[in-house]
């Protein structure tokens, strides 16, 4: 399985939700990097809706670790 790159989440809303993400030296859109998710460049992560928003989540595999933030 390829190796997930590094994302971090460098915004949230009121609420909680992920706004924005650093992935390597770019700073994402939650709608920017649900874009790269679909296309592929993300192996490792996967779009879940939520009242018709596109959340990026990373695909479970027990580890805490590289949960996004």
């Amino acid at each position: 399985m390829p190796k997930r790159k590094n994302v971090k989440v460098t915004q949230e809303n009121d609420s909680g939700l992920n706004q924005k993400f650093q992935v390597g030296n770019r700073e994402l859109t939650r709608g920017q990097f649900a874009d790269e998710i679909e296309q592929g460049k993300h192996p490792g992560y996967h779009n879940a809706k939520m009242n018709g928003k596109r959340i990026p989540r990373s695909n479970p595999d027990r580890k805490k670790k590289n949960n996004l933030e």
